[in-house]
């Protein structure tokens, strides 16, 4: 896997846990889901260790067991998350300002998240993102979501970039599989939600800052990268 860094680059961005600290809005639209059925509500950590695979998978994973179709669900987990994406997401220190000085350097910046597109782009639009951001891949663009290459690999399509020039930055074992199965290198960012399980990242950084610092002209990865992954 690529390890030096032609300029400039692609740079690949997982949503939650990486650029937006959700968990408040996901824990309160999967609790008006469980809701709807009777069911008491589950706290934030406990829904938190749902996330990752889509909001399809945390609303089949929140019912825990519930006789409760899952189709119904999911439906349900998205109409409760509507229009209510931004009631307390934020997001975490230095993207905002970490994201312009990136685009700013000359990188091209594009997100891959598996959350549905009705959902991540209200929040780009909230934040003032979409201008910055060269393409935006969310779940339902490919047939497949991560850890699937398939999100990764039509962002380069779309963009035209190469593996050599492109890299995956999130905070869970999904990120760093898709880009791993994408022949392109990765970002792993201690500061999310999630862990690397048996992955092994290209690169390590304590938070968004820091990995900013590596990436903009003259940074260098392995002087904010000495930190080891945390065992799962």
């Amino acid at each position: 896997m690529q390890t030096t860094r032609p300029f400039p680059l692609l740079l690949l961005f997982d949503l939650d846990g990486t650029l937006v600290d959700s968990r408040a809005d996901l824990a309160a639209a999967t609790n008006r889901m469980r809701a709807l059925h009777g069911l008491p509500p589950l706290d934030v950590a406990t829904v938190v260790s749902y996330v990752g695979d889509g909001l399809g998978k945390l609303a089949v994973r929140a019912l825990q067991g519930a006789p409760v179709d899952p189709d119904a669900a999911v439906r349900e987990i998205g109409d409760c998350y509507d229009g209510r994406e931004t009631d307390a997401t934020r997001p975490y220190p230095g993207v905002d300002a970490g994201l312009r000085a990136l685009r700013g350097a000359g990188h091209r910046l594009g997100l891959v998240t598996n959350k549905p597109a009705r959902h991540a782009r209200r929040i780009f639009d909230h934040f003032g993102w979409t201008p910055l951001f060269s393409v935006l891949m969310s779940g339902g663009d490919t047939p497949a979501l991560k850890p699937a290459p398939d999100p990764i690999l039509e962002a380069m399509r779309r963009t035209g970039a190469d593996p050599s020039s492109t890299w995956m930055v999130g905070d869970h074992h999904t990120d760093l599989e898709a880009a791993r199965r994408a022949g392109v290198s990765s970002v792993f960012l201690l500061s999310g939600l999630g862990t690397p399980g048996d992955e092994t990242p290209t690169r390590v950084f304590p938070d968004f800052p820091a990995f900013v610092r590596a990436f903009l002209p003259g940074g260098e990865p392995a002087a904010d990268a000495a930190r080891p992954v945390p065992a799962p």
